[in-house]
């Protein structure tokens, strides 16, 4: 959408240890990369490192930059660029007013966003949804995609979703928020206690009865992949536990969003094992009290990883039917169908892109 625009956004790639500045143009990186330390305990030093990343960048340049735009955790209001109580950033504590900062340093508009938001926007603008598009087209199906709902699997899990182009953020900021989504499995207890690393290292330690503190996902990618030693099976079962906890919140929010689903992050890594998990829920049944049983979803799912997968779901199955007393025919679209993808761009990328796309859609409109 953007590949040959000209002007340029700087970025951040924003870390509890490290802040990586970059910059954006025509959707491509156009300098190296600075790293910086975070230094998240102290106000002071940790705005300074912001404004010394981003001088950097500018100086490196071929023009003025026209906004900055990153993702940074929340709890934040993000539409005034107010950051809150984070954990793992205690010189935010009682609120910092970062966007509102960095305008006043560089004179130009300043977006901030969380990074399931602008994962699900890269991928919509620069990523699946128009590799998807593309491909049905080339096939010649009439078929074309809007939606999209974004998925992030690591340290926690994230999600953003965008309806027909636009970023769904929610009057309060809190739009596509999954984690706070019921469990299935704990009904009391939020999604993300199931649907991160810290429930693959649980499920795993339950599994085998053995300590697992100091495994990596990683290292239970690993145990699973027969590289490793350990218990193979249970490894197994931890990421197809978590597919199986993850697939009944996207189940729930596709309800709403009805689009295209695409997966990213760390743990995204071990897609292979983590697939099987959200597909088997995505295919369930559920009931009526008469004794009906309907797939929980009304459109049928497809795992865009699986080549025969992808191929099924880029035929075209759709018919034309008459109109009553007529011998004119018109287009049914009889098929309904959505297919879930893991991210070709990878998340960092992808929140980049979106960083930049958001910025200058939000540009366009002002």
């Amino acid at each position: 959408m953007y590949e040959h625009d000209e002007r340029i956004v700087m970025t951040l790639d924003a870390g509890g240890t490290n802040f990586v500045f970059s910059a954006i143009q025509g959707c491509r990186e156009i300098v190296e990369p600075i790293c910086l330390p975070a230094a998240s305990d102290d106000l002071e030093r940790c705005l300074s490192v912001l404004v010394e990343g981003f001088l950097e960048v500018e100086k490196r340049l071929p023009r003025l930059p026209v906004a900055i735009s990153f993702a940074f955790p929340g709890p934040a209001d993000y539409e005034h660029g107010i950051i809150g109580d984070l954990p793992n950033f205690p010189a935010f504590r009682g609120g910092a007013a970062l966007g509102p900062y960095l305008r006043e340093q560089f004179g130009i508009p300043v977006f901030i966003n969380n990074d399931g938001n602008l994962f699900a926007y890269g991928e919509a603008l620069a990523g699946t949804l128009p590799e998807v598009n593309k491909r049905l087209k080339e096939a010649g199906s009439s078929k074309v995609y809007k939606n999209l709902l974004g998925i992030t699997l690591g340290t926690g899990f994230g999600a953003g979703v965008v309806i027909d182009s636009r970023l769904l953020t929610g009057d309060n900021g809190c739009g596509g928020d999954v984690w706070i989504m019921r469990n299935k499995k704990y009904p009391e207890m939020i999604a993300e206690e199931s649907v991160s690393i810290r429930a693959v290292r649980r499920v795993y330690q339950e599994l085998t009865g053995k300590d697992a503190s100091s495994l990596t996902p990683k290292d239970i990618y690993d145990i699973a992949e027969g590289t490793a030693e350990g218990d193979q099976q249970a490894a197994v079962r931890s990421f197809n536990e978590l597919g199986e906890m993850a697939g009944d919140a996207i189940i729930r929010a596709l309800d709403i969003v009805d689009g295209l689903v695409v997966i990213g992050g760390g743990v995204a890594g071990a897609a292979k094992y983590i697939l099987p998990g959200i597909m088997n829920e995505m295919n369930r049944q559920i009931g009526t009290f008469a004794g009906a049983s309907f797939p929980c979803l009304q459109m049928e799912v497809f795992n865009l990883s699986e080549k025969e997968a992808f191929d099924k779901f880029l035929e075209e199955k759709d018919k034309m039917v008459k109109i009553p007393f007529s011998e004119r025919e018109v287009h049914y679209a009889c098929h309904k169908k959505i297919g879930i993808a893991v991210s070709t761009l990878g998340a960092s990328r992808a929140v980049a892109l979106g960083a930049y796309s958001f910025a200058l859609s939000q540009l366009n409109i002002l």
